[in-house]
């Protein structure tokens, strides 16, 4: 079982937020199922957090054993590009009554799709729901 994960869970174990205890016994029970990946996006995020040195951000990979998938697929790119443009109508026919998404979310989402067999989020909203109903979600 391969598991995708998500920004919001390294942040949440990061920040020691209220959940992190629950992060973080979800992310060691995945980790026991099988491996744990993360896309190029959401290591550019995660980068991009206030604890996170280069030293720092490589030793929490290596010791929760996390693995970047650095190269994306090009079924991967290609489901980005579908459902994002799917989004994207429909966001125009609502005039902006849709929330606004970013397209990175849709490179995790479709990463998770394609290269891994679900995701682990914070995120159990609707935008997986109705635009990812087929990933499979381990959500808080």
């Amino acid at each position: 079982m391969r598991t995708a994960i998500d920004t919001n869970i390294i942040s949440a174990i990061w920040t020691d937020e209220p959940r992190a205890d629950a992060v973080r016994t979800a992310l060691l029970r995945a980790r026991d199922e099988g491996s744990l990946v993360i896309s190029p996006i959401v290591y550019a995020e995660i980068s991009a957090h206030p604890r996170a040195t280069a030293a720092f951000l490589e030793r929490f990979l290596g010791e929760t054993g996390i693995e970047t998938d650095f190269v994306v697929s090009e079924r991967t790119w290609r489901e980005v590009a579908n459902r994002f443009s799917r989004y994207a109508k429909r966001r125009r026919a609502s005039r902006g009554g849709l929330p606004k998404r970013l397209l990175a979310d849709f490179i995790v989402a479709a990463h998770a799709l394609t290269q891994a067999d679900r995701l682990l989020t914070l995120d159990s909203g609707n935008f997986y729901k109705r635009d990812f109903p087929d990933l499979r979600l381990l959500a808080f």
